[in-house]
């Protein structure tokens, strides 16, 4: 009950969000959104921390944003290479990284994630320090005109559907039950006979596949790709806004990244100390809701139902 209306909330708040915010910033929100989700579906779901999840979503942006700006392709043409080569990366790395556990596994994931930092810093066609930037939109399906603020923000908002929409059929499906097998007892699942390294890996290639697809889309609302997408701060915000919004939870991560985007947007004026702050909010916020927003709310229905059912049997 409680998802089916966090999902007509989610549509609704979704197509009237271009008239309530800047429809850039709604964009933002929602490329950051599929970005944590993706991210979540490989945390919160398998159990596994990477630290190095920016070189999927920066990688990819700096795809999308060769293919279109040099090669002259389409924008859809474009998110979709870069879909590829995020799902290519993610399997190279996942079949290096799932060879370790814990904290190995993480620090694994971001010693890679940096090579692919320094490539974009060192390679003559990623522009360096400066990036790629002057990224046309052009037209999608030959009738959208992603030049035109709001039919861009549905053609956005749209990815995000779909990539919510595959993130939750992962997860409500046979392997989604066994990634949740694994997280909870690894052990126990390969000793009933499941192929714990092969689950592992696909769930990583689709994490990083759809982390792939929000980078892409980025690069299509700011119209650049710049070493900001592939600096290990960036895998530092998606852990947070999976964490603030609830792991494990198939919204926390819409809500975490709504939260820290909106945060750093208001509190842009304040220069370095924003990261500060953020992290000041971030402590209490864990502190105070443990199992982040969504988990906690989940929490309070779920005892508020049982508190009902036992007075209903009382009476």
């Amino acid at each position: 009950m409680m998802n089916r209306l966090l999902w007509i909330a989610l549509i609704f708040i979704g197509i009237a969000a271009p008239w309530l915010v800047y429809p850039v910033l709604a964009m933002k929100l929602a490329c950051f959104a599929l970005f944590a989700c993706a991210f979540n579906l490989l945390l919160g779901y398998t159990g596994l921390l990477s630290f190095g999840h920016a070189a999927f979503f920066g990688g990819a942006a700096y795809i999308t944003a060769y293919v279109i700006k040099v090669w002259e392709l389409s924008p859809i043409a474009g998110i979709v290479l870069g879909t590829l080569f995020a799902g290519v990366l993610g399997a190279a790395f996942g079949a290096l990284a799932i060879r370790r556990h814990g904290i190995y596994f993480a620090m694994v994931t971001l010693a890679l994630a940096q090579i692919i930092y320094f490539l974009a810093l060192q390679l003559p066609f990623t522009g360096g320090e400066n990036g790629l930037q002057g990224v046309p939109r052009g037209t999608a399906l030959g009738v959208i005109n992603l030049d035109d603020p709001i039919q861009m923000y549905f053609f956005v908002f749209a990815i995000f559907l779909l990539g919510f929409a595959a993130i939750w059929r992962v997860v409500n499906s046979p392997f989604g039950k066994v990634l949740t097998a694994i997280r909870e007892n690894e052990d126990r699942a390969r000793s009933l006979g499941y192929a714990v390294e092969r689950y592992k890996l696909i769930a990583f290639t689709l994490s990083a596949a759809l982390a792939g697809t929000a980078g892409a889309t980025k690069t299509l609302v700011f119209q650049f790709a710049s070493l900001t997408d592939v600096h290990w701060q960036m895998s530092g915000a998606v852990i947070l806004m999976t964490l603030l919004g609830g792991m494990g939870t198939l919204f926390g991560p819409v809500i975490g990244a709504i939260i820290v985007v909106a945060l750093q947007t208001q509190l842009s004026g304040m220069g370095s100390w924003v990261e500060v702050c953020i992290g000041a909010i971030f402590v209490v916020c864990v502190l105070v809701f443990r199992q982040g927003v969504i988990g906690e709310l989940g929490r309070w229905f779920g005892q508020s139902r049982s508190r009902k059912r036992k007075q209903a049997a009382g009476e």
